[in-house]
């Protein structure tokens, strides 16, 4: 069986990325290290055992290749990545209450509920909650 072990999302900073993931979304640490060259890498994942195969690299997003990918992927409205979550309308207060920007707000879209909201670091960010 083939599973995902890891993804990654192209952000403009990697250590402002990571306190926003980690400190604001509530993704917990997995893999800090400075190979050198100035960008850190950097891991994170799902708190409390969830998902603990499954790790979110939080890539230097400025290169010739990442940079145009990113900035595409934004101004056509679509996420960079999508999370799941058990209650969204409570999520999104929460978040909001950190200050976050939704650039949609809950919303029903087919079987699911979903929001999208700036990452701070350049991408959006899909949550979604199944619904029934």
């Amino acid at each position: 069986m083939i599973k995902v072990a890891m993804t990654s999302v192209y952000v403009e900073d990697v250590a402002k990325a990571h306190a926003f993931y980690t400190r604001v979304l509530g993704f917990e640490t997995r893999t800090h290290v400075d190979p050198g060259g100035g960008s850190p890498f950097v891991t994170v994942g799902a708190r409390e055992g969830a998902q603990p195969e499954l790790e979110l690299l939080l890539e230097p997003g400025d290169g010739p290749i990442a940079e145009p990918y990113r900035r595409s992927v934004r101004e056509a409205g679509l996420p960079a990545i999508v999370f799941s979550v058990d209650d969204l309308r409570a999520e999104f207060e929460r978040l909001r209450g950190e200050g976050v920007h939704f650039v949609r707000e809950p919303e029903k879209q087919g079987s699911v509920l979903t929001a999208l909201l700036d990452d701070t670091v350049g991408n959006l960010i899909q949550l979604t909650q199944p619904l029934g």
